[in-house]
């Protein structure tokens, strides 16, 4: 899924020109913070199911119907507030920004399937809705960029690629479990999930707004370029988060924790270490040589993305165990990251290093700070 997903931003980068390029990984950036309302269902339907098996049947029932409710919620409001995006984004139009409120009804609908399939640890129907995903979106945005290359025409292609997914899980997991029982309970704890997702999505894809808006139209276009790499450093070793999330559900020490950190960081450690050694290839990698300005910075966006992947973990295992906190943290690294790059007043170079080093600062806080666990909510 993560490698279609990249395959689709290096496309991009080769069909459009460098500021129509920043525009998409933009409008991107968004999508990854709106399906944080997704990855809150997933998280909790993996939860409750993983804790306790012998009610899945009902967990079931009750995360259908909240999907749906939760899908047209988020897809409504991102649509009430394209004006805003439109506006902060400097896009030429609102259709953009429209489209990225279709495509996050199918999205947060997914996460509700995933959640499911996940809990259960059925892996064959999480690979088969994980490459839906990918490869959907890929298709559809490829075709979509080749019939006519603009901002819209890549949006449209990922809006229709997003329903990939929906039609398969909907296909394996089908629709026929009810449950008579209240959805209150999940959805409240989907809405912790969510509000601390969201701060971390926030936060690892603030950069790209920042760039938006604090670099000039090509300089932006460069750092979309780099962040390519930085995306694939942190989304690369997420699939050790989704096998290890229902261990770490269940898990009363902190043995799963450091597994998925060790996992992920020596992902990161190796990924960091071959850009640097093969710059060039990584250029080929993130867009190719009308990017070629930003050759010998393309390693510290792969450290950076590596940075957040083990944020990703810390903030998963968090998720897992039900520990409050960890959203405040990340909320105050949202704050800090844009204040420190307007006081410095940094280029494409300062701006990926002051990402880089909030990543690390968060990540040792919320690696040393207290792994309480809370008891699951009736």
């Amino acid at each position: 899924m993560n490698a279609a997903a990249y395959v689709f931003s290096l496309v991009a980068a080769r069909i459009l020109i460098p500021a129509e390029f920043g525009a998409v990984t933009a409008l991107l950036s968004i999508l990854q913070m709106g399906v944080v309302a997704s990855l809150g269902l997933q998280a909790a339907a993996a939860r409750r199911i993983a804790v306790a098996p012998a009610d899945r049947d009902q967990t079931v029932g009750i995360v259908l119907r909240s999907t749906t409710l939760v899908s047209l919620l988020v897809g409504g409001a991102v649509a009430i507030g394209s004006p805003v995006i439109a506006w902060v984004l400097h896009l030429d139009s609102l259709w953009p920004a429209l489209l990225c409120a279709l495509t996050l009804v199918p999205l947060t609908a997914m996460g509700g399937f995933i959640g499911i399939a996940q809990g259960a640890e059925r892996w064959k129907a999480v690979t088969a809705m994980a490459l839906a995903n990918g490869f959907g979106r890929l298709i559809a945005g490829v075709a979509a960029l080749l019939i006519h290359p603009t901002v819209v025409s890549a949006m449209i292609g990922v809006a229709i690629g997003a329903w990939a997914p929906v039609l398969v899980g909907a296909r394996i997991l089908g629709f026929h479990t009810t449950s008579p029982h209240s959805r209150r309970p999940l959805l409240r704890e989907a809405l912790v999930g969510t509000h601390t997702l969201f701060a971390f999505y926030v936060l690892s894809n603030l950069d790209a707004l920042v760039a938006r808006n604090r670099l000039d139209a090509h300089d932006a276009g460069l750092y979309a370029a780099g962040l390519i790499l930085s995306k694939a450093a942190l989304m690369a070793p997420s699939f050790v988060g989704v096998l290890l999330y229902p261990r770490l559900a269940t898990d009363e020490t902190a043995a799963s924790l450091r597994l998925a950190v060790t996992v992920v960081a020596g992902v990161g450690l190796v990924a960091t270490v071959a850009t640097a050694l093969l710059p060039n290839l990584a250029l080929e990698l993130a867009g190719g040589e009308q990017y070629a300005e930003v050759t010998h910075n393309l390693w510290l966006f792969t450290l950076a993305g590596s940075v957040w992947s083990v944020v990703q973990v810390l903030v998963l295992d968090s998720l897992a165990r039900r520990s409050s906190g960890v959203a405040i943290l990340t909320w105050a690294a949202v704050v800090t990251l844009p204040v420190l790059v307007v006081i410095t007043n940094v280029g494409v170079t300062g701006l990926i290093l002051i990402v880089g080093m909030v990543g690390a600062a968060l990540s040792l806080v919320l690696t040393f700070a207290p792994r309480n666990r809370l008891p699951s909510p009736a």
